[in-house]
């Protein structure tokens, strides 16, 4: 039997099957309380709690790096977060109610957010929401690094500590109902070199402990105890993925070229600094997206000037005068904060959100410019702003960032005098308009994600109208050979930051269109770089005219997989 998910990490093993079932954490809400009787319980409860995390962070740096363990820093913070632990005192009910209330809260604004990278937080703070309830109703938490055999875990979500604790000796693998290539376990799989897929919406139902479990992370499938013939198949399939990631290596280091000698730039989307391994690991060109709300969404209030310039420091200064592309404040919409009051609104995606909340709160804007333009001589910066749709939205960004520039150099900063400065093209009005704004920003950045769902007026979040995502549609690919042709026109370099910079159909397409920059997840880098050794420009660029002057996304699927296909 095969399952169809989402390959959340690359690779391919077989093993027995090792379930892992919810806790039981259900309980009786209790109104009569000793108040100071629950305090206490919570605080034993926090300390339990951040024991165990600074335990799970070393065997995390032992496994699997001090960068990648930095998440459980930030677990133990947010247990030591006062406002956090005020919200829960204040709750007038027992300890334990109080706990998962305030935590669901947020978890559930996590998990109304669009944004993958962010709506995946919301798998962290159900990790610390548990591990609190188990010690305050006395349950004991799975050991996960006590598995003494080769088995593929199999489980409706893994918390980050699970995964930080797997011995890859033993663990071949894991499946998961539910969750994104950007949760932090997929993160974590990728650096312990584990394939995974995720998102299979019932496998932890269709396994019992002790069934064969084939795990592709390649093609994002599962196979339930397979018959000797498929055995044998992916036998051979891990023989050949395994020489394929020896091959990838010797991609390092070389130029991003296609097999007609044109150079494209690779680089990564992160979202904290605590991603930069990843990205150099992988011999990332730059940094395409730093999406820095992560930020303000990981504070209990607004992060200060200093707060901001030390991460924006250290990406610059680890990127070691690479590109890097740092986005402004893009809150609002599906991303909120507890500490800024924002309107409620029937379609706060097409309301007051990243840019034209930063020209509403000049003061918050500045703050941010402020820590860019005093980080910018650490490296090579380019600013990014988003949700630009108007010339003049451009234009008052970019006046607010000259003036703050005045400011500091008046306080005697010194700021250094090649940065550049560019926008998101995410609302089909900047695209079509693209022409004109080229003569206003240095760079443009193509952020599909958003793009399509505006293109297409359809929300990607809704299931019910899902068919509608359609990254390869001509409609959209115009839209991007009119940005990109406006681009070049002006001299101007052009990027993209969406999931389709990194989908290998979208890639020779992208190509021939034109793109000069491939902003994608990390682990992406050296495989498209091996596939545009591949590609000729030429025979792209006549790929691309005829995707065009297609109908269908289906179409222009085919056409280009069909060129993939026999290459």
């Amino acid at each position: 039997m095969k399952v169809k998910g989402i390959g959340a990490s690359r690779g391919i093993s077989m093993a027995k099957v090792y379930k892992i079932e919810a806790l039981d954490l259900d309980f009786e809400r209790v109104i009569d309380i000793e108040a100071e009787e629950e305090i206490d319980k919570l605080h034993k409860a926090l300390e339990k709690s951040i024991e165990e995390l600074e335990f799970i962070k070393k065997t995390a740096e032992k496994n699997l790096g001090s960068e990648t363990a930095e998440v459980f820093n930030a677990h133990i913070q947010i247990l030591k977060d006062p406002e956090m632990l005020k919200n829960i005192e204040d709750e007038s009910f027992d300890v334990s109610s109080a706990v998962k209330t305030v935590f669901t809260n947020y978890i559930t604004m996590f998990n109304n957010m669009s944004d993958d990278y962010m709506k995946e937080r919301a798998a962290d703070l159900k990790d610390l929401r548990n591990r609190l309830l188990s010690h305050l109703l006395g349950i004991k938490i799975l050991d996960t690094s006590m598995i003494n055999e080769e088995v593929i875990i199999v489980a409706n979500d893994l918390t980050p500590s699970d995964t930080a604790q797997f011995n890859k000796s033993f663990v071949k693998g894991f499946t998961t109902n539910i969750g994104g290539r950007t949760s932090h376990s997929a993160i974590m799989a990728r650096s312990l070199e584990i394939p995974a897929v995720v998102g299979t919406n019932n496998i932890l139902d269709q396994v019992n402990d002790g069934d064969l479990l084939i795990i592709d992370g390649v093609a994002g499938e599962v196979i339930i105890n397979p018959d000797e013939e498929t055995v044998s198949e992916y036998e051979g399939k891990m023989i050949k993925f395994e020489e394929m990631k020896e091959m990838l290596k010797n991609y390092k280091g070389k130029p991003s070229i296609t097999k007609d000698g044109h150079v494209v730039e690779l680089v990564a989307n992160i979202g904290s600094p605590n991603d930069i391994d990843g990205v150099l690991e992988n011999d990332g060109e730059g940094i395409g997206l730093y999406r820095t709300e992560f930020i303000y969404m990981e504070s209990a209030d607004y992060p200060t000037e200093e707060e901001q310039y030390e991460a924006y420091k250290i990406v610059l200064e680890k990127m070691d005068g690479k590109p890097t592309v740092i986005r402004t404040l893009d809150i609002g919409g599906d991303k909120e904060l507890d500490y800024l009051d924002l309107p409620e609104e029937m379609n706060p995606f097409l309301g007051y959100r990243a840019i034209r909340l930063c020209l509403d709160r000049v003061d918050l804007f500045k703050t941010q410019l402020r820590a860019l333009l005093r980080a910018s001589v650490h490296g090579d910066l380019r600013i990014m702003f988003p949700m630009i749709a108007t010339i003049q939205e451009f234009i008052d960004a970019k006046n607010v960032l000259n003036e703050t520039k005045e400011e500091l150099i008046e306080e005697g900063y010194a700021i250094s005098d090649s940065y550049e400065v560019g926008m998101m093209v995410e609302v089909p009005a900047a695209a079509i308009l693209a022409d004109r704004f080229a003569k206003y920003v240095d760079f443009f950045s193509i952020g599909t994600n958003d793009l399509i769902q505006y293109t297409f007026a359809a929300d990607r979040m809704s299931e019910t109208v899902s068919y509608l995502y359609q990254p390869y549609n001509p409609s959209l690919l115009r839209l991007i050979k009119t940005v990109i042709d406006a681009a070049h026109k002006e001299g101007k370099w052009v990027g993209m930051c969406g999931e389709m910079a990194g989908d290998s159909i979208a890639v020779p397409i992208l190509l021939g269109l034109g793109l000069d920059e491939f902003s994608m997840s990390a682990t992406s880098i050296l495989s498209t770089r091996h596939l545009l050794s591949k590609i000729s420009k030429d025979k792209a660029e006549i790929l691309a005219k005829k995707a065009l002057d297609m109908d269908h996304n289906e179409e222009v699927y085919h056409l280009i997989k069909g060129y993939t296909n026999s290459l």
